[in-house]
């Protein structure tokens, strides 16, 4: 994926009307306790386009985490009530967990919200990174930050369906593994869902 034609895809397919996506999408018994509250997030998709081609901004959470210790995400947090929006909450939270300056990211639009089983209701906010910048991973949540390949996780076809138990339940989810990384859960559904919307 290269070329402007492309990115005017991405942008087009992003502010596309279409509903949200959440982690009970394969899993229609499992359902969350009545009357719990979303907390409101956002998670910063960065697409690099300094390399030969463009590549999605990755990060490999601390293994000193109490909560999904490890596991693959995107820089994203929780809003605080200083964020004017929840844009902003993803520059902020990626300036904070990778160092990327807000200044460097054009954003170019987001996906509907994804639910997740821990409370959040969590936009992904997408933006263009066009120039390298110095990493500065907070060692205390990330313990490495990479990149894989935007036209890998644009495939439908890479993507599989796993299940382990949970809570004494089976817990189907996707997964979208590359190289060393065994990327699934919420990180990888929202690259499914944008995966469908690419191929529509």
């Amino acid at each position: 994926m290269t070329g402007a034609e492309p990115l005017d895809r991405l942008r087009e397919a992003l502010n596309r009307p279409g509903e949200g996506s959440s982690d009970f999408d394969l899993n229609p018994d499992f359902a969350p306790p009545a009357g719990v509250v979303l907390r409101p997030a956002a998670v910063l998709v960065g697409i690099s386009l300094y390399h030969d081609t463009p590549r999605v901004l990755l990060t490999k959470r601390s293994s000193r985490l109490k909560h999904h210790p490890g596991q693959i995400a995107f820089p994203g947090g929780k809003k605080d009530d200083s964020d004017r929006d929840l844009v902003e909450t993803a520059l902020r939270e990626a300036e904070e967990e990778v160092g990327l300056p807000a200044d460097r990211v054009e954003i170019i639009g987001s996906l509907p919200t994804h639910e997740t089983v821990t409370g959040f209701t969590v936009t992904p906010v997408f933006g263009l990174i066009s120039d390298a910048f110095p990493l500065r991973p907070e060692r205390g949540e990330v313990d490495e930050v990479f990149t894989v390949p935007l036209s890998h996780v644009l495939n439908p076809d890479q993507f599989v369906i796993q299940s382990r138990h949970w809570r004494g339940l089976r817990r189907h989810y996707y997964t979208v593994p590359y190289g060393p990384y065994y990327i699934w859960g919420a990180t990888a559904r929202i690259l499914r869902a944008l995966a469908g919307r690419m191929a529509e």
